[in-house]
């Protein structure tokens, strides 16, 4: 159930319904802030007279909510999360694109990088610190030095950051980054999602390779229900049975998740394909599927890259590539 709050609503009438919900055992999260406010309540609200509620001073609407995802549903958030990060806005029409080397190796990479990838296109700059490779021989980034590398390279060029953690006891380290991301492998990691729901932070949220949509949302449920209302969904490819690419990029995802959820949607062309040529072509698809944004790995050197070479755009492909979404997104605001 979600209780629609009122516009000027005051605190006090707010903490009386808040009771009313918690005296049928139900839990009440306030979500939101500044005009848009409503109360999630989470339980078995069988018993409760909605009626009674609906006339409670400062409630707008009471809505019953089937899904188990009550706060990310679009059900209780008719319209669209548009997320700000610094001047950026991503989600209601509003299209963004993250760009950077997959592993930050160094000062000078990052540094020159930043501008070029601005100057392209580029609106949020993204590289690792810390990576979760398959292989433990396997190049695992550098670590927290590489964070301040990269905030560095983001304050230079005038672009917010993004950057993986891996562990609520990495938090610390990454209060200079400006969007956290749950990667794949971390996303029904509940511990994670707990401490970085809570950490005040955006969250870039990635789907897993094996993760339902469903699954996708609740693990976004997890990090609303920690207070974070800043969240954006990433599809990157699921595991199937075709072999020819890395995953099998789901774009069906974008239209289903805009249709259940208000939070934005992008895509990452790039480790769903595993292979620079067909980065391109799937990112147009993207955009032409009504994706809020794409995160495209870009690398100066691919060829001696230390981590995914074989899926990074050179600095000129990306500028090439950010000219034709800018064509395929002017056809779809013309058409509609």
């Amino acid at each position: 159930m979600v209780v629609i709050i009122r516009d000027g609503a005051g605190e006090e009438a707010i903490r009386a319904v808040i009771a009313r919900l918690e005296s049928f055992g139900l839990r009440a999260e306030l979500v939101g802030g500044g005009r848009r406010r409503l109360i999630a309540a989470i339980g078995d609200a069988g018993r409760l007279d909605t009626e009674l509620l609906r006339a409670m001073e400062g409630v707008e609407d009471v809505r019953r909510v089937s899904e188990p995802y009550p706060l990310c549903g679009r059900h209780a958030h008719p319209d669209d999360t548009v997320l700000k990060l610094g001047g950026v806005r991503i989600g209601g029409g509003q299209f963004a694109m993250i760009a950077g080397p997959c592993a930050v190796e160094s000062r000078e990479q990052i540094l020159s990088l930043a501008p070029r990838l601005k100057a392209a296109g580029a609106q949020i700059l993204r590289g690792g610190a810390f990576k979760p490779r398959s292989s433990p021989y396997a190049f695992q980034g550098r670590g927290a030095e590489a964070l301040g590398w990269l905030a560095e390279a983001g304050k230079a060029a005038g672009l917010p950051t993004v950057s993986e953690i891996l562990s609520p006891e990495q938090l610390p380290l990454f209060e200079q980054i400006d969007l956290l991301q749950i990667g794949a492998r971390s996303m029904q990691n509940t511990e994670l999602l707990k401490a970085v729901g809570g950490a005040g932070k955006p969250v870039l949220l990635k789907r897993s390779p094996a993760g339902t949509l469903r699954e996708l949302l609740l693990a976004a449920e997890y990090l609303m229900a920690g207070s974070c209302g800043e969240i954006i969904l990433c599809e990157r490819g699921v595991r199937g049975f075709e072999t020819e690419t890395r995953f099998t990029l789901d774009l069906s995802a974008v239209p289903v998740l805009k249709e259940k959820t208000h939070l934005p949607v992008i895509v990452d062309p790039s480790h769903a394909t595993g292979c620079v040529r067909f980065v391109r072509p799937m990112a147009l698809a993207a955009a032409a599927a009504g994706a809020d944004g794409l995160m495209l790995e870009v690398h100066p050197d691919p060829q001696n890259a230390l981590s995914d070479g074989a899926q990074a755009l050179r600095p000129e492909q990306f500028e090439s590539l950010c000219a034709e979404l800018r064509r395929v997104r002017e056809a779809l605001e013309a058409k509609a």
